[in-house]
């Protein structure tokens, strides 16, 4: 939360009396950390409330009351003095004059970096508020790949801002609240941090839905009142029965979140009294043996719900969380729910990557979870470099947080963690970017699906390649995690690029022979100039830049020919020779949907800037219009060899009748042609007009359609639309 700031010009040295609430730092700190280490924080306290000095937060208290509660709650996850240090300065470079030099002096180079790497990019100037808050989201994350400790700070500083959000504005309360429920609370259960995840959640909820909130609160304070004495008696019976087998255990009830409760509420369709209608217990035990033999004795005592029962000790989820969930038929009619894991597991699945974080090394993570999320960073980072939009890149974060996954094997057993929904193809990318590119199909426990087919946990998948696959754009609509999704546009952007560069050549070559030159004939330092003239590192950039319609080939020929010493003359004989096109050049070619033109038309390119050639049929409507700017006219024909699949329209007059739809529908499948759309244009009680979106390979693909559909009675006309 930024503080305000009173006389900031005028600063007075911050106190040199120490306030209650840095003795309590101080003291809590003591437990674990040396008294060398903690005289460094209280040096840290001293240096921030100096450089926060006149600075308040909008509820009037002085600013340095809110990094010392960051602090506070970091000690209590036992963290080390530097993420201490770093949390009491994280807000001296964004907002005083205190610099990252000094800091460095100071403290050294590890609390710089973690200060820097939870300070926003303010100095940066961006288009709107969301791409600078998608920035500076990103900075943090990679940040967070060479250090965990900066999202610790960062949740740390997050969960302090929503316990005081109540001095905000409604309208930057629901955002922050948003944000939090949208981004760090997912972050938190990704990290395996459920304590903190649980307040982020609550928090957020109780102050974007206030209402929402207070209702369902107040009807769980109501159940739980009357559920008061069969709680009583299931705890003692569990108790009993653990106590009998000799497991030395510790027992707790569980109670569903209001924010949970109104999530399962909306997601999975139900009643309030459908989602509290459970009775939750966590059993802790000492090691991972006693885990399965109080499983065995709880199973004993009340009958298990078939195909409920959970392994996360074998398979750990993704944030490294482990524990047995199995689900019981209750003796209150209610089933029960049951968590059973040990004393560390427990430890972890409240604290995540901070848990015994005392005792990490570097060499080592002190648990599955802060490995588990080192794996996920790095990877964000990977995926990174292939994202240029800060924007994407959050969008594909959130992808990777949401808390549903499916577990799934490779043939030699390894288990990999996906996103819920998450087909084929997105195994194939979590395998290798290279098995991901090169997917025709997969086998799922040995029986052949698609790619695209949805997978559910427990699946043993492999993945069929074949060396002359490639992704296409269709693969963007079938997969649902950040990585797949990465890969195959970037994948795409290097194609168009590719074809662009090669579509440029071939126009520049067009323009310069017309003038009687080619590009081999302008000297190579002529060429230099004219490329860092325009702003260019690579000729590649310029040829790209002209199939992408950013310039014209006929001027940039010009150019280029003046700077030799030409002087080419304004009127020249065209060629006759025209570019030849495939239709696999989609990157750079588009075709017009005012005539849909196919293979087998005759037809004429123009240049449209930023979209590259967009392909009319010569006998369009609207060429006349175009030739208007003969500059940006390219004569185009089809190469011999042409691919894909193209889109047309036909307007078909019917009988109106009941199944003429279904009647045409069927004929125009008949054929091997897929139906897009299809839209009624006019209709009256004798006869329909029906407009028919569909795609067909060529000219002579749409007469065999037309003619199938001609065949049928009940169809008096057909023509391809607009004529």
């Amino acid at each position: 939360m930024s503080p305000s700031v009173s006389s900031r010009s005028a600063r007075q040295p911050a106190n040199r009396r120490v306030p209650a609430d840095v003795r309590a730092l101080e003291q809590q700190l003591s437990t674990y950390l040396s008294a060398r280490q903690v005289a460094r924080v209280r040096k840290a306290y001293l240096a921030g409330a100096h450089a926060h000095a006149g600075q308040t937060r909008r509820s009037g208290e002085p600013y340095i009351t809110h990094p010392v509660a960051v602090a506070r709650i970091l000690a209590e996850l036992g963290m080390d003095a530097e993420t201490i240090i770093a949390a009491i300065l994280h807000d001296t470079l964004e907002d005083t004059e205190l610099s990252a030099d000094e800091i460095g002096a100071q403290f050294g180079s590890t609390v710089v970096e973690l200060v820097d790497g939870v300070t926003k990019l303010d100095k940066v100037r961006f288009r709107s508020r969301q791409e600078a808050a998608a920035e500076s989201f990103r900075k943090m994350l990679l940040a967070m790949a060479r250090d965990l400790r900066v999202i610790l700070i960062k949740l740390a500083d997050r969960l302090h801002n929503m316990r005081t959000l109540a001095s905000m504005e409604p309208e930057a309360r629901r955002r922050i609240a948003r944000e939090t429920l949208d981004i760090y609370a997912p972050i938190a259960q990704r990290l395996g941090m459920n304590s903190f995840r649980l307040e982020l959640e609550d928090l957020g909820f109780r102050m974007r839905y206030p209402d929402r909130h207070r209702i369902i609160a107040e009807r769980i304070r109501t159940v739980l009142g009357n559920r008061r004495e069969a709680m009583q008696r299931i705890e003692e019976a569990l108790n009993a029965k653990l106590d009998a087998e000799q497991i030395q255990h510790r027992l707790a009830s569980r109670i569903k979140s209001p924010y949970s409760i109104y999530t399962k509420m909306r997601t999975d369709n139900k009643s309030f009294a459908q989602v509290m209608d459970v009775y939750g217990f966590r059993v802790v035990v000492n090691d991972v043996r006693d885990c399965y033999h109080a499983l065995g004795a709880v199973h004993a005592l009340y009958k298990p719900v078939d195909g409920r029962f959970r392994d996360f000790i074998a398979i750990p989820k993704a944030n490294g969380y482990q524990s047995l969930h199995t689900v019981l038929f209750g003796p209150f009619g209610a089933p029960i729910e049951i968590q059973i894991r040990t004393e560390d597991m427990d430890g972890v699945a409240e604290r995540g990557v901070a848990a015994h974080w005392v005792y990490k090394t570097d060499a080592a993570p002190a648990n599955s979870a802060q490995s588990r999320a080192r794996e996920w960073v790095s990877g964000l980072v990977d995926r990174e470099t292939g994202t240029p939009s800060s924007l994407e890149f959050i969008e594909n974060v959130k992808v990777d947080l949401f808390p549903d996954e499916v577990y799934l094997f490779t043939p030699q057993g390894e288990i990999l963690a996906l996103p819920r929904n998450a087909t084929a193809l997105d195994f194939a990318y979590a395998v290798h970017t290279d098995i991901g590119g090169h997917a025709v199909a997969a086998r799922a426990d040995k029986k052949l699906i698609a790619l695209r087919t949805p997978l559910t946990s427990g699946q043993t998948i492999e993945i069929i390649t074949a060396p002359s696959a490639a992704p296409s754009p269709q693969w963007l609509d079938w997969v649902v995690s950040s990585r797949a999704r990465t890969a195959i546009r970037h994948h795409l952007k290097r194609l168009q690029h590719e074809d662009a560069v090669d579509f440029g050549h071939r126009m520049l070559d067009r323009a310069l022979d017309e003038a009687g030159s080619s590009l081999e004939a302008i000297p190579a330092g002529v060429l230099a100039r004219y490329l860092a003239d325009q702003k260019f590192k690579r000729l590649e950039e310029l040829l790209a830049d002209i199939a992408l319609g950013n310039r014209v080939a006929d001027n940039v020929a010009r150019a280029l020919l003046f700077a030799r010493g030409e002087h080419p003359h304004a009127t020249r004989v065209r060629s006759h020779e025209k570019i030849l096109i495939s239709g696999t050049e989609r990157g750079v070619l588009s075709f017009g949907n005012c005539c849909h033109p196919l293979p087998g038309d005759e037809i004429m390119g123009y240049l449209s800037a930023g979209k590259g050639i967009v392909v009319h049929r010569v006998e369009c409507p609207n060429v006349p219009e175009l030739r208007k700017l003969p500059e940006r006219c390219v004569e185009i024909a089809w190469a011999p060899e042409v691919q894909g699949d193209y889109r047309v329209e036909l307007r078909i007059e019917v009988a109106n009748k009941p199944g003429v739809l279904a009647q045409v529908a069927a004929a125009v499948a008949d054929v091997g042609s897929n139906i897009e759309n299809v839209e009624y244009k006019e209709r009256d009680v004798m006869t329909a007009t029906i407009l028919f979106t569909i795609e067909v390979r060529d000219r002579k693909h749409l007469a065999d359609v037309m003619r199938g559909v001609r065949r049928l009675q009940v169809v008096t006309a057909v023509r391809r639309y607009p004529v």
